[in-house]
């Protein structure tokens, strides 16, 4: 959501009012949230407005079926008390806190959706390498006067759900950037996301027997995408002096950075797919192959992203640009 459209519920060890170990009552205790209360409800990295619509016992665990306010009613889902925070004005001002270390997107708001805002200037604009006519290989939909360029509605967004580990590792991954001062990626990073393209690309040839082009288009189109997008939304404000000491030149991001940051342009893909005009059955096998990358990168976790950070080079909070 915002940035995030991906479903990526990460239960988090929280020490905020309403959320964390002292928010799950026991069985034998009564629900700590109730039905038509408003919340406030992890989500990825980030914290959304919500509305308890549905309490529930399981397995001596209350579980809460939320509503996102402002989103549309695909995002609603099931979570445990460990992911909800009361509505306090302390509550929201840490939300707000949060907010602020987030990387760097412009068309973020904080519980609001964007899906339905007109494209604006600052969106990315169209060139002859632009990934989007890489990743929308298919038949292209007709428009219809005026809508060139327009967002896909809600209920059609491709729809990514992260494995657990993988939800997990992008927690870990904003917690050592945003919480932990100066713990950064170490650069240049090996395997790069080059590398780590190249060695799916491979991992399907050798399970399907041949080279299917769409999958090397598809690929083309994530790197490229990755190019574009990492300086201007895939970065915390700490990593931004290091993007400018380790890219210069004509050097792609691509060959610089690893699958921590890769991983975050997964969450991002969402939001950025929506302008693609695309048949719904090429969108929906798109999706499929996007899942199944997803699921090579946490079948190599191990291997492909890194367990402890670089806490020689990250810059002051004061000092982020």
């Amino acid at each position: 959501m915002g940035s995030s459209n991906t479903g990526v519920g990460v239960k988090e060890e929280s020490s905020l009012e309403g959320g964390g170990a002292n928010a799950g009552a026991s069985a034998s205790g009564s629900a700590v949230f109730s039905e038509g209360e408003k919340v406030l409800a992890y989500h990825g990295p980030r914290i959304y407005e919500a509305k308890v619509q549905k309490v529930d016992l399981r397995k001596d665990e209350w579980k809460y079926f939320v509503h996102y306010l402002g989103w549309n009613k695909n995002w609603d889902e099931w979570v445990g008390s460990d992911r909800l925070l009361k509505f306090t004005d302390d509550n929201v001002h840490k939300q707000q806190e949060l907010e602020k270390n987030q990387p760097a997107d412009k068309t973020a708001k904080t519980g609001r959706s964007t899906h339905n805002k007109p494209k604006s200037s600052n969106d990315a604009k169209v060139d002859k390498e632009d990934p989007r006519n890489l990743l929308a290989k298919g038949k292209k939909r007709k428009n219809h006067p005026g809508t060139e360029g327009d967002r896909r509605s809600p209920e059609k967004l491709v729809m990514l759900q992260f494995p657990l580990n993988l939800k997990k590792q992008l927690l870990d991954d904003w917690e050592f950037v945003a919480q932990m001062g100066k713990q950064l990626v170490k650069l240049p990073r090996s395997p790069n996301v080059d590398d780590i393209l190249k060695s799916y690309l491979e991992y399907r040839t050798k399970k399907d027997g041949m080279i299917a082009e769409s999958v090397g288009e598809i690929l083309k189109g994530i790197r490229c995408y990755f190019d574009k997008a990492l300086p201007a939304m895939l970065l915390y404000k700490k990593e931004r002096q290091q993007y400018h000491e380790a890219v210069q030149g004509n050097t792609a991001p691509s060959t610089i950075y690893g699958a921590e940051h890769l991983l975050r342009l997964f969450v991002k893909l969402p939001e950025l797919l929506a302008y693609v005009n695309m048949e719904e059955e090429a969108l929906t096998k798109l999706q499929q192959k996007l899942l199944d990358f997803l699921k090579f990168l946490q079948k190599n976790q191990s291997s492909f992203f890194l367990a402890v950070y670089d806490g020689s080079n990250g810059e002051d909070e004061t000092d982020a640009k």
